[in-house]
């Protein structure tokens, strides 16, 4: 429904995969903090009840996410580590506008921002795995960050105007792309 506007380049998602064990801990703290956020937009949105189904859903999505990449940690001997502030998620915190209506639209359109940067980057890692059990892993992890894009995108252009929406949703996709172009390369999913 929409393109990013900036392209990883593949060598990230070649760094990455030579280095899985030192990403895993990275990749599970982001699913963790996906049902967190998806659980606080319940909270915060109490009264709108297609929200409040999509989020829970997702909520349980995301934590089955954190489930599976924990499970592969420990297969592999690795342990988690203490959540890290997501430079790239605060610099796009700050693009959330005031105003209870600006506000929620931003949160949605960001949410479906960053689900969209989440799976073109689990697509580069898959594809930079070789065959087996990670490949597929990743592989899947992208079919449902692909969906969850979709959700939020269609969350806002049900509680929104599509013309409003498409506009704000340009302004915030030129936004992340000067952020995520900027930030430096570091063994993480942003």
């Amino acid at each position: 429904m929409f393109d990013l506007k900036f392209t990883t380049p593949p060598e990230w998602a070649v760094a990455i995969a030579a280095a899985i064990d030192e990403f895993l801990p990275d990749h599970a703290s982001a699913e963790k903090k996906a049902s967190s956020m998806a659980m606080g937009m319940v909270a915060h949105y109490p009264d709108k009840t297609e929200l409040v189904r999509a989020m829970t859903d997702l909520a349980l999505e995301e934590l089955g996410h954190f489930r599976a990449v924990v499970k592969i940690m420990h297969a592999r001997g690795l342990s988690l580590l203490p959540d890290e502030k997501d430079p790239y998620i605060n610099a796009l915190r700050r693009h959330i506008r005031k105003g209870t209506d600006y506000y929620f639209m931003d949160r949605l359109l960001i949410g479906s921002i960053v689900e969209a940067r989440g799976a073109e980057r689990f697509g580069l890692i898959a594809d930079a795995l070789p065959q087996g059990e990670m490949k597929r892993f990743y592989q899947s992890i992208t079919r449902s960050e692909r969906s969850h894009k979709d959700l939020f995108l269609q969350l806002a252009q049900g509680y929104f105007d599509t013309a409003e929406v498409s506009s704000r949703l340009d302004e915030l996709l030129i936004a992340e792309a000067s952020i995520i172009s900027t930030l430096p390369s570091r063994i993480a999913l942003h």
